[in-house]
């Protein structure tokens, strides 16, 4: 049903930074599509944890590198809510292990890109013609650009692409009042990165950043929140959200 309140779709929003990410736009009043890709039960228990606190969400499932699937998780989140303001293009990889370029399989190669990239792109595009006018999108980089640490040369390869169509597509929407922008996060304490490391590297990243910590999913959630806010004049950057490591 077609309301006043602000809808946002939030992809990869089962775990980690995106759950974060949710649960923070649904704390500020948002209604929230929960897309997830597989993780039914996390999903769900996100959407309880918004309901819980008195927010309205819905879990959809998509597989944003299937352009069909993100074409039917906007329809879905309109037929749930009546319509889209908000796109958090969350959802992304990083394998546990990250071989040099010389090293890296097709395999590896061709998913990152399918998801990371491909992904975005799918929802970009959806966005462009399905967002409100006045909406907000924020896409997802990663610090690891500015760092440029060995072993990270393809999954940088894909946000640094991210942070093009970001610029450009900002652009592109020139009348609509849409802003377009991406946040970079550095290393943050979700499974996603923890996941086949050691304590030593954890803590030598920790320590990298003047703060000396890892960021936490809510901080990126913060950062977040402030590129969506109504009124905006950000549009078409790159915001680092490291702790100030790079």
């Amino acid at each position: 049903m077609e309301t006043g309140q602000q809808v946002a779709i939030v992809t990869g929003a089962s775990r980690g930074i995106g759950a974060a990410v949710a649960q923070r736009l649904a704390g500020d009043g948002y209604a929230v599509i929960v897309n997830y890709a597989g993780s039914t039960t996390e999903a769900a228990q996100v959407v309880a944890a918004i309901e819980e606190k008195g927010g309205r969400a819905a879990a959809v499932q998509a597989d944003v590198a299937d352009p069909a699937a993100v074409r039917r998780l906007f329809d879905a989140a309109i037929a749930q809510f009546g319509h889209v303001d908000v796109l958090v293009n969350n959802a992304g990889i990083l394998p546990s292990a990250l071989p040099q370029l010389g090293d890296t399989d097709d395999a590896t190669f061709d998913r990152l890109f399918a998801v990371n990239v491909k992904g975005t792109f799918n929802a970009l595009r959806e966005a462009a013609t399905r967002l409100r006018h006045g909406g907000r999108i924020v896409n997802f980089s990663t610090s690891v650009i500015g760092l440029a640490l060995p072993g990270y040369a393809i999954y940088a390869a894909t946000k640094a692409a991210v942070e093009t169509m970001t610029n450009i597509l900002a652009k592109e929407l020139r009348g609509k009042e849409i802003t377009v922008n991406a946040i970079a996060p550095g290393p943050t304490a979700t499974d996603l990165f923890l996941t086949g490391k050691t304590d030593e590297q954890v803590e030598r990243l920790a320590k990298m950043a003047p703060l000396e910590r890892l960021g936490r999913p809510e901080d990126i959630a913060e950062a977040v929140a402030f590129l969506v806010r109504p009124g905006g004049w950000v549009n078409g950057q790159t915001l680092r959200a490291n702790g100030g490591i790079v």
